[in-house]
């Protein structure tokens, strides 16, 4: 046994719940850490993954007897570089491999954050958002790889089998490597390039974790990584400005159902049920964007959401100027549906209406359930409540959510009765 795992430990040895509690939260910064690391080295993918795993398992076999390490990232970081001398030395893969390789510094001698590892996760993050992959695989790619999710998981999470997602995460790191996608993190113009694309899965994790029928594993992953990026890119004002909308959002998770397990809109919720350390995260962070842009103007709406006493006080002449920047000359389809409800609140529901069907004229909303939600909210606030009570039934019959379906027609209900 290596000096590192000999040395001293907590005096309690945890039991086996207690040592898989541990090996858990050491992994969510550790994991990642050494896969990045072990990829810089040896430019092998599936090695640095199973080296990676093959260590917690130590970990999980070993904790309960021996004590969780006083350091048990770098415990974790020494048996899989121990393990991966292993594999190449059996392999005889080429000396200057195996010379870096066992030139990372032994763990007795390294601080808990070294700024390579750190430099190597970024790394991590640019080549699995890299365009040159389908967005899925850049998702699943940053799931597995960044966040350690098992592969399992990230099929139930993305609704296929394990087996098609096993083979989508091999052509994934196939087309790394075939297509010589270099494991580094871009600058100057490249850097402006790529960074909007990284930011865009992020964003994209998060909401597939924050819909009505999401996993919430997505968003906290989502967030922790937003966490991440801000942490090594503190200079980009847009790195930080997706920290503090999905903060802000991610603040609402607890009340955004009732007891019964029911959607409720924002002018429904429980605002004491939303978490304010969240949101005073988010607002702080947005006190760091120098910069407008997409994700700077998305927090500001977010933050006069989150800072209003109660729907009544909200500012939404704030937001509907929001929305008119955020959309620019010709808005996201999603962006004008919300631009027209921002302008709806702030100046009446004809006022959203006008922009409703302007952006219907723009395309891209025809058949969306939400643009019909979204009118008959509008024509309820005019007083049209038996229209409107039927526009709630039609956008019921076509949302594809379960928890959505119920909510519109409650709503259609009470408009009705």
């Amino acid at each position: 046994m290596s000096t590192s795992q000999r040395r001293p430990v907590r005096t309690q040895a945890p039991a086996g719940a207690a040592a898989a509690e541990a090996v858990a939260a050491a992994s969510v910064e550790a994991y990642p850490r050494i896969v990045a690391t072990l990829i810089r080295v040896t430019g092998d993918w599936a090695l640095a993954e199973d080296c990676a795993q093959e260590a917690l398992a130590v970990a999980l076999e070993r904790w309960p007897g021996d004590g969780v390490p006083t350091n048990p990232g770098g415990w974790l970081m020494t048996v899989a570089r121990n393990r991966a001398l292993d594999v190449l030395r059996r392999a005889t893969v080429e000396r200057r491999k195996l010379h870096d390789l066992a030139l990372l510094t032994p763990v007795d001698a390294q601080p808990e954050v070294r700024e390579d590892v750190v430099d190597d996760r970024l790394r991590l993050i640019f080549t699995c958002c890299h365009p040159a992959l389908a967005l899925d695989a850049r998702v699943a790619l940053t799931l597995r790889t960044v966040c350690g999710v098992p592969t399992a998981d990230i099929a139930r999470l993305l609704l296929v089998s394990e087996s098609t997602m096993t083979r989508r995460l091999t052509r994934a790191r196939t087309r790394i490597a075939q297509a010589g996608i270099p494991y580094r993190v871009p600058t100057g113009p490249a850097l402006t390039e790529r960074l909007p694309g990284v930011l865009a899965v992020l964003y994209l994790l998060f909401t597939r974790g924050y819909v009505a029928d999401g996993e919430p594993a997505f968003a906290e992953e989502a967030v922790r990584l937003a966490r991440l990026l801000d942490r090594l890119m503190p200079e980009q004002s847009e790195v930080t400005a997706l920290l503090a909308l999905v903060l802000l959002q991610h603040s609402r998770r607890d009340a955004r159902r009732d007891a019964a397990g029911n959607l409720l809109t924002l002018q429904r919720q429980d605002r004491d049920r939303w978490d304010r350390a969240g949101i005073a995260e988010g607002l702080a962070a947005l006190d760091r964007v120098r910069h407008d842009g997409p994700y700077a103007w998305q927090a500001r709406i977010a933050a006069c959401h989150a800072t209003a006493t109660s729907a009544d006080a909200t500012d939404w002449p704030t937001i509907a100027r929001a929305y008119d920047a955020l959309g620019g000359g010709r808005p996201a389809p999603v962006i004008a549906l919300n631009r027209a409800v921002a302008h709806g609140y702030a100046y009446g529901p004809a006022a959203g209406l006008d922009l409703l069907d302007a952006a219907h004229a723009g395309g891209g909303l025809d058949g969306n359930p939400l643009a019909v939600a979204v009118r008959a909210d509008l024509v309820a606030r005019q007083g049209d409540r038996l229209r409107a009570a039927t526009l709630f039934r039609e956008a019921a019959a076509a949302v594809g959510s379960a928890a959505e379906r119920r909510a519109l027609l409650d709503r259609a209900a009470e408009l009705a009765g």
